[in-house]
């Protein structure tokens, strides 16, 4: 059943069930797309881009086939595609060694380019003393030596795709990067769980099994600072955000006791366990929550009013921490808290008999947009007596083609919750096959996107049938995003162009808000001479403003359809 809020009088309750339907079938797909090679590519991150479109990112077994137009170079490798606002291709890159490469992150830099982030799992290692004489190690596209079982390696592309850099990072076990954020001085900060003792680039000890692993790079990969935290068993670290005092909160899940440096015993099964640090990785506080069960926490997010959003998934039932009890299996489970970690409230959501919470988007008047894929049968939802509740007809048609009560095992679920965690719409989409839906983010024009992995449906002769709401597929396994719109949320005009980033420091992006055939970019000073002047087919521009002094620059664009112009700000190197 659609979420609804219920109410002691009857008719109040049939009145919203009525609204709350006519709400969800506002939310209308706008365009969906597949994009993969024959046989499986997996996609687990996805970020909008200033020119208004996107760059999806993840893991390809696939070789050139489908719309992959490069081979892979060993097992998984690292697969990006950027696409435009319509879900075309603007470009498109593989990258790996020989063995196996789980791109788990993107993240648009100061300068507009990208940074890619995940785990390699090399297929032989390489101690330092076996590196060649010259210092240039090749294994397929990586050109550093693998550290472990499974290594953070993470790679920097300009706005085109072009690489830039790459850096290596890891112990001589199991390391495996989930987060990373942009910090204010330009580097990074890495957060991923280590099984790895010290050794190699880890400098601290091995608590249990799995701990949380943080670690700080500059602009250009080199180290700067690290730290651990776990207990005894197993701690996952599965998400990082900056606060707003400069620090760092890391999010995940542990089912340690108190032992290594975790302060607080266990709730249950395993429990959201939340570790505050500040700008130089030194632990400020950490805080444990959970019920009797399983509480899987996959991501954190602080608000714009400061507080803190936890999301992720229970089966717990009332106690300990948790007084929002399930309603059927795993549901979605928020929990709010302030910056003193004072709890504001928490809520369950139920879709089926496993829903599994994944992301979350903040939009500006407060509401949030959460999403994540339910598993199994949809389950109709029950007033607070327990009676299942009586709906028209044609209500029960609307919500049996909106939670596709079929032969698919997981959908894509999106629901709009207010402020205070009450629901306001929700909306499923799928095909017959599994849909595993990574992340969801908001568009710049007024809507949303979801984006994940979707298993394809074979035909009788081999091939892939589209069903539900997906039109096609290419592999076993594809890329799939759904383009949402909601109309509720107003959409954002275009400018004729506009500079990301500005303030610049080396570099910034030209966004031109219009489409033309061919057109010339022209970068002046203040005081009106022309210091760099090229053709243009494309509406992102990148400018290159290395070299040049601090001051206030102007970028012309001329084109066959218009002329604009956009003041950038050239500001020095914050490292």
């Amino acid at each position: 059943m659609k979420g609804t809020f219920f109410f002691p009088k009857p008719l109040l309750t049939i009145f919203l069930l009525s609204y709350s339907f006519s709400n969800i079938y506002s939310q209308d797909i706008l365009w969906e797309k597949s994009y993969g090679g024959k046989h499986a590519d997996y996609l687990f991150d996805v970020i909008p881009t200033p020119d208004y479109g996107f760059i999806l990112s993840g893991s390809s077994l696939s070789k050139k086939t489908g719309n992959k137009t490069e081979d892979n170079r060993g097992d998984l490798d690292y697969w990006v595609w950027k696409m435009d606002e319509q879900g075309e291709l603007d470009w498109q890159k593989s990258i790996g060694g020989s063995g196996q490469d789980i791109l788990r992150c993107v993240l648009l830099t100061n300068e507009g380019g990208f940074l890619l982030a995940g785990s390699s799992s090399p297929n032989t290692l390489t101690t330092p003393a076996e590196m060649p004489a010259d210092g240039k190690y090749l294994d397929g596209d990586k050109k550093d030596r693998g550290r472990g079982e499974a290594d953070f390696w993470i790679i920097k592309l300009n706005a085109k795709g072009g690489e830039e850099w790459q850096k290596t990072i890891g112990g001589y076990g199991q390391d495996e990067l989930n987060g990373i954020v942009l910090c204010n001085d330009g580097g990074f900060v890495l957060a991923g769980s280590s099984g790895s003792d010290k050794s190699e680039d880890k400098k601290s000890d091995n608590y249990g099994g799995l701990d949380y692993w943080v670690v700080k790079i500059d602009s250009k990969g080199e180290l700067v600072w690290q730290n651990s935290f776990g207990g005894i068993y197993n701690d996952e670290l599965r998400s990082i955000v900056c606060t707003k005092d400069g620090g760092f909160l890391l999010g995940g899940s542990s089912n340690s006791p108190i032992g290594g440096n975790k302060v607080d015993r266990e709730l249950g099964e395993s429990d959201y366990w939340l570790v505050k640090i500040d700008d130089k990785g030194v632990e400020e506080w950490q805080k444990v929550i959970g019920g009797a069960g399983d509480d899987e926490l996959y991501f954190v997010h602080q608000t714009n009013t400061g507080n803190y959003i936890l999301g992720g998934s229970s089966n717990s039932e009332n106690g300990q921490g948790k007084n929002k009890s399930n309603e059927s299996g795993t549901d979605f489970w928020l929990v709010a808290i302030d910056e003193a970690q004072k709890e504001l409230w928490q809520q369950t959501y139920n879709i089926g008999k496993v829903d599994i919470l994944t992301s979350l988007v903040e939009n500006d008047d407060h509401t949030i947009l959460l999403g994540g894929f339910a598993q199994g049968e949809a389950v109709k939802k029950k007033q607070g007596n327990g009676e299942i509740q009586k709906v028209s007809a044609r209500q029960k048609k609307e919500e049996a083609q909106d939670l596709k009560m079929k032969k698919g095992t997981d959908d894509y679920v999106a629901i709009k919750i207010n402020e205070k965690g009450e629901e306001v719409w929700r909306k499923t989409v799928g095909s017959d096959g599994e849909d595993i839906l990574r992340k969801v983010i908001e568009t710049r024009d007024g809507g949303y996107l979801m984006a994940g992995t979707s298993k394809n449906i074979q035909n009788a002769s081999g091939g892939n049938k589209a069903t539900g709401d997906k039109s096609s597929g290419k592999g076993s396994n594809d890329f799939w995003v759904v383009k949402l719109k909601d109309k509720d949320k107003p959409k954002e005009p275009k400018k004729p162009v506009e500079a990301i980033p500005n303030p610049a420091v080396d570099f910034t992006n030209v966004i031109v808000g219009y489409d033309f055939n061919k057109g010339t970019a022209t970068l002046v000073d203040i005081a009106g001479h022309i210091l760099q002047s090229f053709p243009i087919t494309e509406r992102t521009v990148p400018i290159d403003l290395s070299g040049l002094p601090e001051g206030v620059y102007i970028v012309n664009i001329r084109t066959d359809v218009q002329n604009s112009g956009v003041k950038v700000i050239k500001q020095g190197s914050r490292n």
